[in-house]
């Protein structure tokens, strides 16, 4: 007897083992949640978030325009011969003759600050353009965000679709497979033909095709939302069901306002426009002058140690001031300018082109919404006629006053209306999303 209860002991630890941390994964999850883990895992999130660097770098990058540059050099030059010239001489006071003024062997190293006093506004505009960059990749962010939003809960209500249709073919084969057994019964009696029983028999087998359908339905909709998840397409799945209706309380207009004011494409463009302008001013600097501030200090020898030599002083320092400007290339500037002013009013016409994009965006979105709204209402009314159809035909069929036909037939026509009903409730809410996605935000 205690080896019996030892075995059973070893036998339910080993089964709490196994089952336990499947039934700890399995725990549903939320909307919210499933949100959560879809962006801190997404790769179009993180791509995005690397374009928010790289553009943070570019403007670190323009930052340095403001700062002055330093630089070195160290060069080693032989000549052929030492540097000489031609002294004609002083008669009795000095010989004419050749004078050595340098050496062969010749080291150079140099230090130079080159700080930019004026650049035409180049610099600044070149600054400004890549901070309004930096501005639209983040805001590319929160577009890539709502993307990700928007594909969980497509993916999060079409599962609660097909486990609605899922159950509702599931009930349909438990009537159906009721059906039958009594069709069963009535021919063995002689109550019916073979007929009607062999009809039942065949509605049973295709309710129940139409079941594996539904199960395998879902299976493909739970991998669809593991791949957004980031997890492997045959990790559990279980959620939450909050597929109900929630009526949508802001109009076509307010919809509308919403989205102007929170769509990001909309503030990408207009940050496009305001980046063109600023490479417009960058490039009308080139019609100025650049003016910049130099200094460079140098050291010389004929050897490696940079000691000087009878010849040249060991170091030397400057400073100056040196403006240049490139007055005439043929129009270059010219062109760049015009070019840059066609890409800013290109910039313009395609905020105002998204502007009718969107709105027309919205209005399909809300037009979708509100027939599937309609719809919920038209199933419930359908689903109330169709379970009251489906009492009458069976009353009927178990009195012997109807055929089965009739009886197969008010369970198709219940079973279609609550897989219309299912697929209203997904579509509203789907629809919903649509629309929140068309708004620029999360939740509304």
């Amino acid at each position: 007897m205690t080896m019996k209860c030892r075995c059973l002991r070893v036998f339910t630890f080993a089964v709490f083992v196994l089952i336990l941390p499947s039934a700890l994964f399995a725990q549903p999850l939320t909307l919210e949640e499933s949100i959560a883990i879809a962006l801190k895992h997404s790769f179009v999130i993180n791509i995005a978030k690397e374009g928010t660097r790289g553009a943070e770098a570019q403007k670190k990058e323009a930052m340095t325009g403001f700062l002055p540059k330093f630089s070195t050099s160290y060069s080693y030059t032989r000549l052929n011969e030492e540097p000489n010239f031609y002294f004609p001489g002083f008669p009795t006071l000095m010989p004419a003759g050749n004078m050595i003024t340098g050496t062969i062997n010749n080291y150079n190293w140099v230090v130079e600050a080159r700080q930019p006093l004026f650049a035409g506004g180049g610099i600044l505009a070149n600054y400004e353009a890549s901070k309004v960059a930096e501005d639209a990749a983040r805001v590319e962010e929160t577009a890539k965000t709502l993307d990700v939003v928007l594909d969980v809960k497509i993916a999060y209500f079409n599962i609660l679709r097909m486990q609605r249709l899922t159950d509702t073919a599931r009930r349909q084969v438990e009537m159906l497979g009721a059906h039958s057994e009594v069709a069963d019964n009535f021919f063995r009696v002689g109550l019916i033909p073979k007929n009607d029983m062999l009809q039942a028999g065949v509605e049973l087998a295709n309710g129940k095709q139409t079941l594996v359908k539904a199960k395998n339905a879902v299976q493909l909709t739970k991998a669809r939302l593991n791949t957004i998840l980031k997890r492997d397409v045959l990790t559990p799945v279980e959620i939450v069901d909050i597929l109900d209706y929630k009526p949508m309380r802001q109009s076509f207009d307010e919809c509308l306002g919403i989205a102007r004011q929170h769509r990001p494409e909309l503030k990408i463009s207009a940050l496009r426009v305001e980046q063109a302008g600023k490479m417009v001013s960058a490039a009308k600097s080139e019609f100025f002058p650049a003016v910049s501030l130099v200094g460079n200090y140098a050291r010389f020898g004929d050897t490696a140690s940079l000691s000087g030599t009878q010849y040249k002083d060991t170091e030397s320092w400057q400073v100056m001031a040196v403006t240049s400007w490139n007055f005439w290339e043929w129009g270059k500037t010219k062109y760049r300018v015009d070019a840059g002013k066609a890409r800013e009013n290109q910039a313009m016409d395609q905020t105002r082109e998204l502007n009718d994009q969107i709105a027309l965006e919205i209005k399909n979105a809300f037009l979708v919404l509100q027939e599937a709204e309609s719809q919920i209402a038209v199933s419930q009314k359908v689903i109330e006629q169709a379970e009251e159809n489906f009492r009458i035909a069976e009353a009927r069929y178990k009195e012997r006053v109807a055929r089965s036909t009739e009886v197969l037939d008010a369970q198709t026509l219940l079973t279609k209306a609550k897989a219309e009903y299912a697929n209203a409730l997904a579509d509203y809410n789907i629809a919903h999303a649509r629309l929140q996605r068309a708004m620029g935000v999360v939740h509304q």
